[in-house]
């Protein structure tokens, strides 16, 4: 296999996608949901929505090592398309999120990837407290 540095983003990209979601509908059985398919891919979504995994960065970076931002770097600055429900800069973020968890993923940092993995709850949390806080303050969504 190829050296992290040899590989394009957007190759890490696809593998750290595909590692997170796996860790995501693990996860979210692990927390005792076993609900309806079709409502585990609702929650789901929340975890894997490019504002998430954006989030997730932020909170990241300042403690990432020079390597693992050079990866994010590349990551976001790769070339390619966004989908038209995202905006542009949130979708490269989460992108370079994706290639930090391909390139845990081809070095074997599992303890990297589990502590990234823990924040997230974090983050979803956050935004649950956000939203009700919302509802409470004026009788309704945001």
């Amino acid at each position: 296999m190829k050296n992290w540095r040899e590989m394009n983003a957007l190759t890490l990209a696809y593998l750290g996608d595909a590692v997170y979601e796996l860790w995501v509908r693990t996860h979210l059985l692990e927390l005792g949901q076993h609900e309806k398919v079709k409502e585990l891919h609702k929650q789901a979504v929340s975890y894997v929505r490019a504002s998430t995994q954006a989030q997730v960065l932020h909170a990241l970076f300042p403690n990432l090592s020079e390597v693992e931002q050079q990866v994010v770097l590349r990551g976001r600055n790769a070339k390619g398309g966004h989908p038209k429900n995202v905006d542009v800069v949130t979708y490269r973020h989460a992108t370079a999120f994706e290639s930090l968890v391909g390139y845990w993923q081809l070095n074997g940092h599992n303890d990297r990837m589990q502590w990234a993995f823990d924040i997230v709850d974090d983050i979803l949390l956050g935004e649950s407290t956000k939203e009700t806080d919302a509802i409470e303050d004026t009788g309704e969504r945001k």
